[in-house]
């Protein structure tokens, strides 16, 4: 496997495009399609919030119900949540204008939103948008990098990464783009995410392959503890890499799961470092634990803490929030056993040993704490299980960016 430069128009017959449709923002791009030449089998994950925006309900639809699908349409700016049937209707509107641009039917098209909650799409600019993309498609890694650029909200940076792999004797190639910088929380995918791959797979294995990798990644993120009404993970694959269909759990299928977990790290790692305000990403890894999911618990659980997570962005090495913010998880442990280490490319200190202070230097925590990205080690002595976990630092931009969103 390689990690190649590109997003989602990498993959063998994967296009997109971006337009400036006025939805919110003023000159910016705030839309963008990506389509596939061929039908694809298409997988989904969705939020678990009660509250779904009406893009989650159609494609979710689509996921479990069309025979095939072949493109997205997102736009930023507007979410399309808690506006009823009325935001129903603008999701079969958009889904139509771009199914008879494209020549394909309107439940081969996934839509999906982000921005502000309860507002009412402009339907007129979103479908002129949509027109306005189609015939602006192209193949090229340019066209892929702006696709990403136009999802963006809070965010301050555009996220993509492509990869190759090799099943059945073919190169096959797996790309992706997200956004995500505010609401959100590790659960069920906290973010907009659309991966296209030409591997050839049936859906069944598809889908079981994204629902497993999520929880190791997309779910094991935290920015503010808020999980949103329009999470989603689309992934595409049109089969164009020529390999024998994957239809069992073989070497092959294995290979495919290694690239997309790297695929949906990456993502999921640039998503927690670019949260709201964030100058730093926080790594927590949990290791030597009795199982699992007490390793997952614990991993987030210090993740998602606000007290260590201003920590985090004051340098300050005070270790009793991990500890505290660990106990108060709902794992159970052993306190009195935990080391605490931190560690970043200035090096690593033990902060704790046996669940007491360790004889550490204040002034070299500072600089570990300083760096780009820091991690933050637990050892719990019980097992051979581990997790990791990422988020960020809580700045005071947190407070001013969600203060005045909606203007």
């Amino acid at each position: 496997m390689e990690i190649i430069t590109g997003g989602v128009t990498a993959a063998e017959g994967f296009l997109a495009a971006c337009t400036a449709a006025g939805i919110k923002y003023q000159n910016r791009v705030d839309m963008a399609m990506v389509y596939s030449k061929v039908p694809c089998k298409c997988a989904g994950t969705f939020t678990s919030n009660i509250v779904k925006a009406a893009p989650v309900l159609w494609d979710k639809n689509i996921v479990e119900k069309s025979a095939f699908a072949q493109a997205v349409v997102v736009n930023a700016g507007i979410a399309n949540a808690c506006t009823g049937a009325e935001g129903l209707s603008y999701c079969a509107d958009t889904a139509k204008a771009a199914g008879e641009c494209l020549g394909i039917p309107a439940d081969a098209v996934f839509v999906a939103s982000t921005g502000v909650i309860g507002k009412q799409l402009p339907i007129e600019r979103i479908v002129a948008g949509t027109k306005a993309m189609a015939p602006q498609l192209a193949a090229t890694t340019e066209a892929g990098t702006a696709a990403s650029k136009a999802i963006m909200t809070t965010d301050t940076e555009n996220k993509e990464i492509a990869v190759t792999f090799t099943v059945g004797g073919k190169k096959a190639t797996l790309g992706g783009m997200s956004k995500g910088s505010g609401m959100i929380h590790p659960n069920m995918c906290t973010m907009l995410a659309f991966l296209t791959t030409d591997l050839a797979i049936c859906k069944e294995l598809l889908q079981e392959a994204l629902l497993e990798d999520i929880k190791d990644t997309y779910n094991m993120i935290s920015v503010d503890g808020d999980t949103s009404t329009n999470d989603t993970v689309l992934l595409f694959a049109n089969g164009l890499a020529g390999n024998a269909e994957i239809t069992e759990k073989n070497a092959d299928y294995e290979e495919f799961k290694r690239a997309l977990h790297t695929v949906n790290e990456f993502l999921a790692k640039r998503m927690a470092a670019d949260g709201e305000g964030a100058t730093k990403l926080f790594e927590v890894k949990v290791i030597h634990a009795a199982d699992k999911a007490q390793a997952v618990t614990i991993a987030k659980s210090v993740a998602c803490s606000s007290l260590v997570k201003a920590m985090v962005y004051g340098n300050d090495a005070n270790w009793g929030r991990v500890l505290c913010a660990m106990g108060y998880s709902g794992a159970q442990f052993n306190p009195e056993a935990v080391d605490l280490y931190i560690e970043s490319e200035v090096g690593k200190l033990q902060l704790a040993a046996n669940g007491l202070a360790a004889d550490y230097s204040e002034e070299l925590a500072t600089k570990i704490f300083s760096a780009r990205e820091v991690t933050a080690v637990a050892d719990l002595k019980m097992g051979d299980a581990s997790a990791t976990a990422w988020g960020c630092d809580l700045t005071y931009d947190y407070v001013k960016i969600n203060a005045d969103y909606r203007s």
